[in-house]
């Protein structure tokens, strides 16, 4: 389990008194309890009758749930990077960057960009949406296919793209046929 290797990891930089590791690991468990806390508030809610002890070991994190909050983090960091390049403060960027490194151990491998649009076709295919606007449509189906694996940000940028160039091959074939109606009418006339 996911949380077990962080815990353990955590000890073993303690032990070893790695400053930057264990602020990381550490942010990281806070959000981690912060999540279970809040799971823990909405399941009391949904189920009353669970006793205390119940409530906790429900309220346990899966390893799914636990890569949401470790890629809320990452997410975070790579943020602040930015937001630090543009503030010209060197010193901040190379330590959101090292704890970046340190976070990106814990996530699955990343999907690369083709990977992303071979299955995002795949999703518009299965789907079935040829335009823009349907762009919820393919997300709702290929996120949970990717979670944790890809940026959304990522993913929707390159579902948007090919969406795009669905439609504009769409457009194109819409004009093409208008052309060729023009001429069988114009023929047609004479």
């Amino acid at each position: 389990m996911l949380k077990i290797k962080i815990e353990k990891d955590f000890q073993k930089v303690l032990k070893e008194r790695k400053e930057i590791e264990i602020s990381t690991l550490r942010m990281l468990k806070a959000a981690i309890f912060n999540k279970e806390k809040e799971k823990r508030y909405k399941l009391s809610r949904q189920k009353p009758e669970l006793t205390g002890e119940e409530l906790e070991k429900e309220s346990q994190l899966i390893d799914e749930e636990l890569i949401e909050v470790i890629s809320s983090e990452v997410k975070k960091r790579k943020e602040a990077i930015l937001e630090f390049k543009k503030g010209k403060r060197q010193d901040l960027v190379k330590k959101e960057k090292a704890e970046l490194e340190i976070l990106e151990k814990y996530l699955p491998e990343q999907l690369s960009e083709e990977e992303i649009k071979r299955m995002a076709k795949e999703t518009i295919k299965e789907v079935g949406v040829k335009s823009l606007k349907d762009i919820g449509k393919v997300m709702a189906e290929l996120i949970p296919k990717i979670k944790g694996r890809a940026e959304g940000s990522l993913v929707s940028k390159i579902v948007k793209e090919l969406l795009q160039l669905n439609e504009s091959s769409i457009h194109f074939d819409h004009q093409a046929l208008a052309k060729v109606e023009k001429k069988k009418i114009f023929f047609d006339f004479q």
